[in-house]
């Protein structure tokens, strides 16, 4: 097995469904965010930080994600240029149409606003989306135990 092959495996959604079985979850969201591709070590200091509680993998309607990046145009906190999304993101489409599944995105649930906030992902979802997929596998972090309960119900 290849490097890459192994890195695939290691964040899949197989792979975070045994964190999570073994209370390692957490620590799975850090490995992910700081691993190449993502690379995005603050990311996963900043979410570890403030979330104290962390579900799934689950699938959530790709329509409930509110995203911090995405195409021009599109209502998002960090507009990426076309090139920037539109190469990546057709690049990923045509592998979900050969069937791979990607690892699961990363979700914050906002208290304030009562949202759930695609942190990491974006060019995945959009991929998603655009194959005709209608959810997507999502760890989703609770800065509080309460709030996770409440939307698990």
């Amino acid at each position: 097995m290849t490097s890459e092959e192994s890195s695939v495996e290691e964040f899949s959604v197989e792979a975070a469904r045994a964190a999570a079985e073994r209370g390692e979850l957490e620590a799975w969201v850090r490995r992910f965010l700081a691993s190449p591709g993502s690379d995005n070590e603050p990311l996963a200091h900043d979410l570890c930080e403030r979330m104290q509680v962390w579900e799934g993998p689950v699938r959530l309607p790709i329509d409930s994600l509110h995203r911090l990046a995405g195409p021009p145009g599109d209502p998002v906190l960090r507009p990426l240029s076309e090139d920037e999304w539109d190469d990546r993101v057709d690049d990923m489409e045509e592998q979900v149409e050969d069937g791979w599944e990607p690892p699961p995105v990363i979700v914050s649930y906002d208290r304030t606003h009562d949202q759930l906030v695609l942190e990491d992902g974006n060019h995945r979802v959009e991929s998603l989306r655009r194959a005709g997929r209608e959810e997507a596998w999502s760890i989703v972090g609770f800065e509080r135990q309460e709030d996770a309960t409440r939307l698990a119900s």
